[in-house]
């Protein structure tokens, strides 16, 4: 089975990059598993030095990361970059390559015109940490506020063919790089 571990960058109640997630894991095809990561609140703030093992939030998060064969962000954009919460959980990510090599893409639903400081940060964070971004499975599929229905889901037909699209790429690109 493949598993690809979804994350949002918002705490939001209502957050589109959560509902774009929530999503993607109800398209996902058997034998695939996509699971969103529900624990980016709880994250204590990074402190260089201090032991991981001491917060259970990052204990969880590794072991997530660690069982996670690919990896899906979804995060919006505050102030022209990616929300503290956000980097906040790729810092724990810096000193223990939790991301070093896993296959990572991310969805962006802004409109067009927003979220290029979100995406230009979260691109250099992840390659500084050394993830493998498979460019091919990271698009802009905008997706607004009234596309969300009462399920929490996104039902616009154009954005769940682009959400199906994401997964088979990603799926594809595990598929060939064992080849």
């Amino acid at each position: 089975m493949t598993r690809i571990l979804l994350i949002s960058g918002s705490t939001r109640n209502g957050s589109t990059n959560t509902a774009a997630l929530r999503t993607v894991a109800v398209l996902a095809p058997a034998p695939v598993r996509a699971d969103l990561y529900t624990g980016l609140r709880e994250l204590p703030a990074f402190v260089p030095g201090d032991d991981p093992d001491d917060h259970p939030a990052v204990i969880a998060l590794r072991a997530e990361l660690a069982t996670a064969d690919a990896v899906l962000i979804c995060t919006p954009e505050y102030a022209g970059t990616l929300p503290g919460s956000m980097k906040n959980l790729l810092d724990w990510t810096v000193g223990t390559a939790d991301l070093h090599e896993k296959p990572t893409a991310w969805l962006t639903v802004a409109a067009p015109g927003r979220g290029e400081g979100a995406v230009a940060t979260l691109a250099t964070v992840l390659g500084y940490v050394g993830a493998e971004v498979v460019g091919r499975a990271c698009l802009r599929l905008p997706v607004a506020g009234a596309d969300v229905g009462d399920d929490g889901l996104v039902g616009d037909p154009v954005f769940r063919a682009g959400a199906s699209t994401v997964l088979a790429t990603l799926v594809d690109h595990l598929a060939t790089a064992g080849e």
